[in-house]
C-alpha cells in the first residue's frame, strides 16, 4: 500500500473520531505542535529508525507529548507506534491538515514578493481571490519575501501558480530574443 494511501486513511480516521468527540480544532493544534517537533532532525530520524524498539519510541513520545497534546491525540500516537506505523506519522500529519482544510473550507495561499507588502495590500489580494471565486472564503495567507523576483509577485494556491514577477517577465523576453531568427547571435 502506498504511503499516501496509508497516511490518508489514518488521517481520515483521526478526523472522524475528533469530529465525533467535538475535539477537531484541539487535535489540529496538537498536529501543528507535532509538525514543529517533527522538524527536529533527531526526532525525524527516530520516527524512521527500525533499530529503536516500539516500547522505547513509546516512552520517547510520552516524554515529548505528555501534557502538551490532548488525550485523543496521545492515544492516536500510541496506536500508530504500537502498530509500527510511526515512519508514516509526518505524512499522516500532512494528510490530516489537508483533510482538515478541505472539511473547514480553508484555502492556503502563498504570496511571494520582492519587498514587504502592507497589510492593506494583503487584504486586497485576499478579497480579490474570494470575489473571483478562486479559493474558499477562509484563507490562510502566508507571505514570503524573495528579492530575486525584482518586483511584482507570485501567488500559489490549489496547485496553481500565478507568476507576475519582473524576473519571470524578463525570462520570457530572454527566451523570445533567443528564438529570434532575424537577430544574429554574436
Amino acid at each position: 500500500m502506498s504511503v499516501a494511501r496509508i497516511a490518508s486513511r489514518y488521517a481520515k480516521s483521526l478526523i472522524e473520531l475528533a469530529t465525533e468527540r467535538g475535539e477537531l480544532d484541539k487535535v489540529r493544534e496538537d498536529i501543528k505542535y507535532f509538525n514543529q517537533v517533527a522538524e527536529v532532525k533527531d526526532f525525524a530520524l527516530l520516527l524512521k529508525s527500525p533499530i529503536i524498539k516500539a516500547d522505547k519510541k513509546a516512552k520517547i513520545f510520552d516524554s515529548i507529548f505528555m501534557g502538551k497534546v490532548g488525550e485523543l491525540t496521545k492515544a492516536f500516537f500510541d496506536i500508530i507506534v504500537k502498530k509500527g506505523r510511526e515512519p508514516y506519522l509526518a505524512d499522516i500529519a500532512r494528510a490530516f491538515v489537508d483533510q482538515y482544510k478541505t472539511q473547514k473550507r480553508i484555502s492556503s495561499v502563498t504570496l511571494t514578493t520582492a519587498a514587504p507588502v502592507s497589510d492593506g495590500l494583503v487584504a486586497s489580494i485576499k478579497q480579490k481571490l474570494i470575489e473571483g471565486k478562486q479559493v474558499h472564503p477562509n484563507i490562510e495567507l502566508e507571505t514570503k519575501i524573495d528579492p530575486a523576483l525584482l518586483g511584482g509577485y507570485v501567488l500559489e494556491f490549489d496547485n496553481k501558480l500565478y507568476d507576475a514577477s519582473v524576473a519571470h517577465k524578463l525570462e520570457i523576453l530572454r527566451k523570445e530574443f533567443d528564438k529570434n531568427e532575424y537577430v544574429k547571435n554574436l
